[in-house]
């Protein structure tokens, strides 16, 4: 189904404020508070005076007895509820403004038009009149609201200002005309004046001049016309919702989270920031693998078996979203402890943020009891390094990962029937070898580097690190500390400089080690090992073995060299062949560990590397 399209309509500033009046017009709780200044409103008001354009104002038509979003009314305007037809997307500032501006109740300024040919205090005549909205700031001294002119009618025409709230779009003309005749009362004859009869005429016109001036500025305002943009009855809540934030101009516009907190603010009435700040204290964690906010609303999105993208998030219950707030929060907790356990330590290592909802929303479902979670967990280990290895998250992430939520929940659960199997791991997707078949040694070969947003690569480097991927300098293996201290850079294993000479591409991820940063030494035709050895000062055949193996780093292939003596044509034959086998040796042993990885097994470098050779023998 088609979705219906917006159409363009006029309408009257006279029927934006009955509607307002009425409360036809509400404004989803989303919206930002009341931003503009003085000075913007005074803008604002001169546009209106003078009938210039303004831009168009988005509105939503909706269902009165069933509004999409929780909703109030504009800054002071009547709050009555169930009468509502339209929420505002797009014009607050603007409504606000004309609203509280013509009505002059801001607290601490007062809006007025001013008209030179009015002005008693003008020290000099005017080429041509001056006809604006001005404001005039307000304050209290001895519980006095100062300046005390600015109430007066007499005192603020000597000044040609008259009150802005008198050019309203109702029918107030006693209110206006009294205004009047305060503010020129001082001007009436007196009876015993001998020119009484001319004064009283004179009076009169003056009078019926500023009375004049009124009305026809009331009518510029009246039918000033403030075009908008209708959003049909049947346009879907997070279509709405879409087009408000793409029409959000402000300097920070409203993310998807501003809104549903100020949903959930408006129902609960509570404090979803209270709520985050308390997760983000209490695991601080978190925060290291992606934005909190969309790792909580993704997770509570699939905790309701909903999407965990922008319409699951729009679509779950607020209130079970709160209700299961501790449950969520734990299984963030708990997701981190997992990925810190499978040598995942941060977003820019991390394959794909896809998993990271999947395996919190799941861990709310596994039980404490050992046994149940220590063969969810083995699943868990299946999960993830199958996402990092498989197509399955390269498109339609999200949807992808709801359908492997949904499979992986049904297999936790029957964990606690005690091994009643009515679903198998084929039935996840993602597991399904069949359909998602793990890298082949020829793919992985051609992987580029891992500091780019790519899931091969920079699931190769979770390998590596997961087998703790030892410092080639200091020793250290690695950890989140190293990564937050940038003490850990991406680096060449076969030097650049040699494989650039050779015309090799050197940007593979499998010729990289993420180690802490050396000056570099003079490279000159020295082959790999040489090369490493004197950079960072190796001084035993088992550090060598230890610190080269903790990155699956084949030693054999990795002592090939020669290269001083041979002419410019042997040397880049050989290091082509030299770098080939290394690819190819350092391919084979990922291979072997992702087939243990994506089996729920352990690992470790000593184990792989033995299997690969063991079957190099046997082939």
């Amino acid at each position: 189904m088609s979705t219906p399209s917006s159409k363009a309509n006029n309408r009257t500033l006279k029927e934006w404020f009955d509607k307002i009046s009425n409360a036809e017009i509400r404004l989803p709780r989303f919206q930002r508070p009341e931003a503009w200044d003085k000075n913007r409103v005074a803008s604002l008001m001169n546009t209106v005076i003078h009938n210039l354009p303004l831009g168009i104002t988005l509105l939503l038509d909706i269902d009165k007895l069933n509004e999409p979003f929780v909703s109030r009314e504009l800054k002071t305007a009547p709050d009555i509820k169930g009468k509502a037809t339209e929420h505002l997307l797009d014009g607050q500032q603007r409504l606000t403004a004309f609203w509280r501006a013509l009505h002059n109740n801001y607290e601490k300024e007062k809006y007025f038009v001013y008209n030179s040919s009015f002005d008693k205090f003008l020290e000099e005549e005017l080429e041509e009149e001056i006809i604006e909205v001005r404001l005039q700031p307000r304050w209290y001294k001895k519980e006095v609201k100062r300046p005390i002119w600015a109430d007066n009618a007499k005192d603020s025409f000597l000044r040609g200002l008259i009150p802005l709230d008198l050019f309203i779009p109702e029918d107030n003309s006693t209110t206006y005309e009294e205004w009047v005749k305060e503010a020129i009362k001082n001007e009436y004859p007196v009876e015993s004046d001998p020119e009484a009869f001319k004064k009283l005429n004179a009076w009169n016109k003056k009078k019926d001049q500023i009375i004049a001036f009124i009305r026809d500025k009331k009518e510029i305002i009246k039918h000033y016309n403030l075009p908008y943009l209708a959003l049909p009855i049947a346009t879907p809540k997070d279509t709405a919702l879409q087009v408000f934030i793409n029409m959000n101009t402000n300097s920070k516009p409203l993310s998807q989270y501003d809104i549903i907190r100020a949903e959930i603010e408006g129902v609960k009435g509570i404090s979803l920031d209270d709520y985050q700040n308390q997760l983000d204290n209490k695991h601080p964690n978190i925060q290291y693998y992606f934005e909190l906010p969309f790792l909580i609303m993704a997770t509570s999105a699939l905790i309701q078996d909903k999407l965990p993208n922008q319409r699951g998030m729009w679509d779950m219950e607020k209130d079970t979203m709160i209700a299961n707030w501790d449950k969520m929060s734990n299984g963030l907790a708990k997701m981190v402890t997992f990925l810190e356990s499978q040598g995942v330590y941060d977003k820019k290592r991390l394959p794909t943020n896809a998993v990271l909802s999947v395996i919190a929303a799941l861990y709310t479902h596994i039980p404490e009891s050992l046994d149940v979670r220590g063969k969810a967990e083995v699943l868990l280990k299946k999960y993830l390094w199958s996402s990092f290895f498989t197509d399955r998250y390269e498109n339609s992430a999200a949807s992808n990962a709801y359908n492997d939520f949904i499979a992986l929940k049904k297999i936790v659960k029957e964990y606690k029937k005690e091994g009643l199997n009515f679903i198998k791991e084929s039935d996840v997707p993602v597991l399904n070898r069949n359909k998602y078949p793990l890298s082949s040694l020829e793919e992985l070969i051609q992987v580029g580097w891992p500091k780019r947003e790519n899931i091969r690569a920079r699931g190769i480097m979770a390998v590596f690190n997961k087998l703790g991927a030892i410092d080639f300098a200091d020793g250290a293996t690695i950890n989140r500390q190293q990564l937050i201290e940038s003490k850990r850079h991406y680096h060449h294993v076969f030097p650049d400089a040699i494989l650039k000479e050779a015309e090799i591409e050197s940007y593979l991820v499998l010729n990289c080690a993420l180690i802490t940063d050396k000056t570099n030494l003079n490279i000159s035709n020295k082959e790999p090992f040489k090369y490493l050895k004197e950079r960072y000062d190796w001084t035993s055949e088992d550090i060598v073995n230890s610190r080269l193996k903790s990155h699956l780093i084949p030693l054999e292939e990795l002592k090939n060299g020669g290269y001083e003596n041979l002419s410019a044509e042997d040397k880049k034959e050989k290091v082509t062949t030299d770098f080939e086998a290394f690819i190819k040796k350092r391919g084979e042993y990922v291979v072997q560990a992702i087939k243990q990885l994506t089996s729920g097994n352990d690992i470790s470098a000593n184990d792989i590397i033995n299997a690969v050779e063991q079957q190099s023998i046997e082939v």
